[in-house]
């Protein structure tokens, strides 16, 4: 492969993890303009809920420099990131990251996601948080998994709670949250803890 081309080949690119209705697979730079199109017709959706936008969040170079990103994390092995897709007609939904990859004595990771306004609340994201979980324990064979939402996202920490995740917690000015510090609620699945499915 060109070496030119190394900076975007995600090194975990051939892996597609799947469920019913959805799939998930590494980012990659031909995705830029349908992950552009979905983040912006969302845009007011999801900044209660993220980060502050930098003011050229949606363009071609950014999205370079998160797939740069993404490509080092998982090369080092402290972070994956997977975009979700429908079945069938392959249309993005969402995105959802492992981040704080920990081994040793920890084995442990932090879970985050988005999903796009036009497909929020049709059990696609509790379905991919499950395939995420799988890719977890089975093939990075971790002990847990973490995640935290912000409280009075209601419609997260459902999701979590489907997932079979159990809350451990609250966070006091956790994450700068749309530029403020926010609380969070904590949360966690075991290896070993029932999931749903």
């Amino acid at each position: 492969m060109a070496s030119f081309l190394q900076p975007f080949i995600p090194p975990w690119s051939h892996r597609v993890l799947g469920g019913e209705r959805v799939h998930l697979r590494a980012p990659v730079l031909a995705d830029w303009a349908a992950w552009a199109r979905l983040r912006g017709e969302s845009r007011e959706f999801l900044t209660p809920w993220e980060p502050t936008w930098p003011a050229d969040a949606l363009t071609r170079a950014a999205f370079r420099r998160r797939l740069r990103r993404y490509c080092r994390e998982a090369r080092e092995e402290v972070g994956y990131a997977f975009f979700v897709l429908r079945n069938g007609d392959n249309r993005l939904l969402g995105g959802i990251t492992l981040s704080s990859v920990r081994l040793g004595a920890a084995r442990s990771c932090s879970v985050g996601y988005w999903i796009g306004k036009p497909h929020a609340r049709q059990g696609y994201m509790t379905e991919a948080v499950g395939a995420i979980c799988g890719f977890v324990f089975d093939v990075l064979v971790l002990h847990r998994i973490e995640a935290a939402c912000v409280q009075g996202n209601a419609a997260s920490e459902r999701l979590l709670m489907k997932c079979g995740f159990q809350r451990e917690g609250y966070a006091r000015g956790y994450f700068q949250i749309n530029g403020a510090w926010r609380d969070h609620l904590l949360f966690a699945l075991l290896e070993s803890d029932p999931r749903p499915g």
